[in-house]
């Protein structure tokens, strides 16, 4: 209410009466300071000024301000102007009466806006009492110009100031500390236009002790380009101690309302660049995973039919080429194909929380490029890889064993061909028709000693035929040569049963016609026979392939032919004791002056024969000798290998795993605020890549067995894949819990969740992780949200795991409980703020221009925006007009765009 305290004493103080806001707490009008004649000067003048910058609005202004203010008709229609509402109707008439009840509207409504006034009735104003005029025109601007400023907190005259002081402060020899020496320079007037219009003035080129030319600048560019009338005289500031406060605090009110303006529109503009910056980010982000998951996708639809190839190859040369190509795959193509996939779960996990946190929808890549595709994908990858990797070596075993079976046929077949050479011939003679008794009898013994080798050889012919068949078996490329060279022999042999059997009743038939053989001739082929086979079969062991795969094969072979070299001394007795025969029939003959006839009619193995055969064996023994130290040696490197590559992959296995379970336990148990787990995971992530040189050593290890052919290792039970896949794992786990920090980071920095309330979420999370897992099931999750003092529901549960496992995987990470926790406690940009930011530059209207998206807009995001926006179709339409609020709806998926 109004308080009309006129009394004798107060009026005669010659003191005013202020505006006494309880909120903004003013001070009484200091009357000592009133009487003050310059400081007058300045407020008539001042207060003048900015009445009539009001004025002017309706079409009029003022001369004298206590004059012209007695009738109450001005009065009413300033405070009509400042406040935009009406006022009751004034009366027009001219007496006394009249205008005091004109001037009490203007003071009711004045009190009916909070204002307390005191001291200060319509009398005083009728009467032209200059002070209480005075006092009254400062309580209006008090209300209207200044009560309603707020900065930070603070308002009305405080608040002025510091909106004065944040403006000013950049600014050299500018120190903002009151309203009245502090502006006595006139640098406080230009800085506050430069900060805001600095094309108007160049600030570098005032002087401090130049004040006249500083004021007389800035009021001369506010009058001119802000339209701020000039409310006061230079000289009067300069030539005053201390320039009136009132004055000074009335002009830099102009100042605050000319800029505020601006200022709204500059925060809606920052607040929609803002929008509209994640939303082009975010739809970058989505672009670059969907090429990456095409490119990725597109690499391995490549690469499985090339591992899932299975056509075999003829020769060992050609299988060690598909493994070299093999193992070029796996050192130079695939190892980025790892990094790009590791790079593309991080890159959608990233996403995923940047847009969680800007509060729009969850990213849902194309069909089949899911990371769970991706990963499917992957998993056949390896699983072609492994599969492979085993056919090859198969495939090279295959090879070497069909390569030694093809040459073990053909030196048995040589030699089986050796000995059946001619023997059709000589069983199909008819010698034993002309010869006599004894050479009859000669023949028959001569005919068994040949069955004796005929059935010596036997096994040979059987060997032959095993071997051809396990030829064709392994599918052997040049069976058909081998079965047909097989058929040759088997018919042959079969030929010579039959020959040797037919040969065999004719000798009988006769055998009684004849009566006397040779028994010593006999006896020399019988002994020669075996003995002689027994030689054979020695040379062509000897002279035998073998293949071994470790040092206990080869010591076997060794064995074994250590234990044959100590049989020679018996086999050379027998040698002399055959030879000492053929002595006695030289001697019984010589003796009896007997002429031998050819040799020996019961064998053809003759001592030289022997005896060649003989040294041939000596010479075969330090050959086989040689041979085995050779493989000795080699299966003693192999060994050495398979030691050395087992001693480091024993070192390198424990030490994945150790990592892989203390990354478990970083995860779980890291302290300190997450910028100090973060450079202590990144230190981590180093001293784990520092650890790549021990991998690499091991590779090539590897790579040396495989060379060497070696395909057990029972020093180790780890495998070259197993390691290889143990620290993909382990880089691709470390970086995972990297990423997690950093988009913790990002919730924390964009929610403003306090480093003591993430500590505070992570202990809650991990007393419900019982497994210690990072994730927890649907229960515990529950369990978790009631301790957190959630009162649940079925159906607010439900609505709650919509928004933390969109995907129903039907578990809860860390990172999407701190998401649901920041969501439900702070505030984020809605699609109401931004359309009521459009609303701001588009004037009030329901629809926004192109043009003035340009002109408050960056450029790029202007044409986003005009890009997006559909025409407006309401009933206020313009041409070229377009919605806005669609638009902002659509960015946080409420709508399609």
């Amino acid at each position: 209410m109004v308080d009309y305290h006129a009394s004798n004493s107060q009026a005669s103080s010659g003191g005013p009466a202020v505006y006494m806001d309880p909120r903004e707490q003013e001070n009484d009008w200091d009357r000592d300071l009133l009487l003050d004649p310059a400081w007058e000067k300045q407020q008539r003048k001042t207060f003048t000024a900015w009445c009539n910058s009001h004025l002017r609005k309706a079409g009029t202004q003022i001369e004298n301000i206590e004059e012209d203010f007695r009738d109450g008709l001005k009065l009413m229609l300033l405070l009509e102007v400042i406040s935009g509402e009406r006022l009751p109707k004034p009366e027009r008439g001219k007496m006394r009466v009249h205008k005091i009840n004109n001037v009490n509207k203007a003071l009711d409504y004045i009190a009916s806006k909070g204002v307390k006034l005191v001291s200060i009735g319509a009398e005083e104003i009728v009467d032209g009492n200059a002070k209480m005029t005075l006092g009254m025109i400062w309580t209006i601007i008090l209300r209207f110009a200044i009560q309603d400023i707020s900065v930070e907190e603070t308002s009305a005259k405080e608040g002025l100031l510091l909106w004065c002081q944040r403006k000013t402060a950049p600014y050299k020899n500018v120190n903002v500390q009151n309203f009245h020496i502090s502006w006595k320079d006139g640098l406080a007037f230009n800085a506050l236009i430069h900060r805001h219009r600095p094309e108007l003035i160049d600030y570098d080129k005032l002087r401090k002790d130049d004040p006249l030319t500083n004021l007389n600048n800035a009021f001369e560019v506010a009058e001119k380009y802000l339209d701020i009338p000039k409310m006061m005289d230079a000289e009067d500031i300069v030539g005053t101690l201390r320039p009136d406060e009132k004055a000074i605090m009335t002009y830099v009110s102009c100042f605050y309302h000319a800029f505020s303006g601006a200022q709204k529109a500059e925060t809606a503009a920052n607040r929609i660049c803002k929008v509209l910056a994640v939303n082009q980010e975010n739809e970058h982000l989505m672009e670059d995973y969907e090429k990456l998951a095409s490119d990725l996708l597109d690499w391995i639809r490549r690469t499985i039919p090339w591992l899932e190839n299975r056509a075999p190859e003829k020769t060992m040369a050609e299988m060690q080429q598909k493994l070299e190509d093999f193992r070029g795959y796996r050192r130079v193509h695939k190892p980025p194909k790892v990094q790009e996939k590791c790079q593309l779960e991080i890159n959608f996990n990233t996403l995923q929380t940047k847009l969680r946190l800007s509060n729009r929808p969850a990213f849902m890549p194309s069909e089949g490029r899911m990371v769970s595709d991706i990963n499917g994908s992957w998993h056949n990858l390896e699983g072609a890889e492994k599969g492979y990797e085993e056919w090859m070596l198969n495939e090279i075993r295959r090879l070497e064993r069909l390569d030694h079976l093809a040459e073990k046929f053909r030196q048995k077949a040589t030699i089986h061909e050796s000995w059946t050479d001619g023997k059709e011939a000589m069983l199909t003679q008819k010698d034993y028709e002309t010869a006599s008794l004894s050479e009859v009898k000669a023949l028959l013994r001569k005919h068994e000693a040949f069955e004796s080798d005929l059935a010596a050889h036997q096994d040979r012919v059987e060997q032959i035929a095993a071997i051809a068949q396990e030829l064709n078996e392994l599918d052997y490329y040049d069976s058909p040569r081998v079965n047909a060279r097989c058929q040759k022999i088997c018919e042959q042999w079969d030929a010579l049963g039959s020959l040797t059997q037919s040969r065999r009743e004719s000798l009988e038939r006769t055998e009684k016609q004849l009566e006397s053989i040779d028994e010593l001739y006999l006896e020399y082929a019988k002994r020669a026979a075996p003995f002689n086979n027994w030689m054979e079969g020695a040379m062509e062991d000897l002279q035998d392939m073998f293949i071994v795969h470790n040092i206990e094969e080869i010591q076997g072979l060794i064995t074994a032919h250590e234990q044959f070299k100590s049989t020679l001394p018996e086999a050379n007795k027998e040698r002399e004791a055959i030879q000492a025969i053929q002595a006695e029939v030289q001697k019984i003959a010589q003796y009896n002056g007997i002429k031998l006839s050819g040799g020996n009619p019961y064998t053809t193995i003759t001592p030289k024969t022997i005896d060649n055969k003989w040294d041939k064996v000596e010479q075969l023994v330090p050959q086989r000798d040689q041979a085995l130290q050779e493989e000795l040696a080699k299966q003693q490197s192999n060994d050495h290998l398979r030691r050395k590559f087992a001693t480091q992959a024993n070192i390198v296995g424990p030490w994945i795993q150790t990592k892989m379970e203390e990354i478990g336990r970083i995860s779980i148990e890291m302290n300190g605020t997450l910028e100090d787990q973060l450079v202590n995971l990144r230190e981590y992530e180093q001293s784990i890549i520092e650890y790549k040189p021990n991998i690499d050593q091991l590779e090539g290890d590897h790579q040396l067995i495989q060379e060497a052919l070696i395909f057990d290792n029972k020093y180790t039970a780890y495998t070259m894949e197993h390691l290889r896949v143990g620290w993909e794992q382990l880089l691709t786990t470390i970086a995972r819990t990297i990423n997690e920090i950093e988009n913790q980071i990002l919730t924390r920095d964009a929610k403003g969740i306090s480093q003591e309330q993430l500590h505070e979420y992570r202990t809650s999370f991990n007393h419900f992780d019982k497994k210690r897992t990072g994730q927890m099931d649907m229960d515990n999750y529950r369990a978790l949200l009631v301790a957190t003092g959630n009162s649940l529901g079925d159906a607010e549960f439900a609505r709650i795991m919509g928004i933390v496992d969109p995907n129903n995987s039907g578990v809860v990470t860390f990172q999407a409980f701190i998401d649901f926790m920041s969501r439900e406690t702070t505030d984020t940009d809605t699609a109401d703020q931004v359309i009521a930011s459009f609303k701001i530059l588009a004037a009030d209207k329901n629809f926004i221009m192109a043009e003035e998206l340009r002109r408050e807009l960056p450029p790029d995001q202007a044409e986003y925006c005009i890009a997006r926006m559909a025409p407006y179709s309401g009933p206020d339409a313009k041409p070229g007009a377009l919605d806005y609020m669609s638009f902002s709806t659509a960015l946080y998926g409420e709508s399609d765009l």
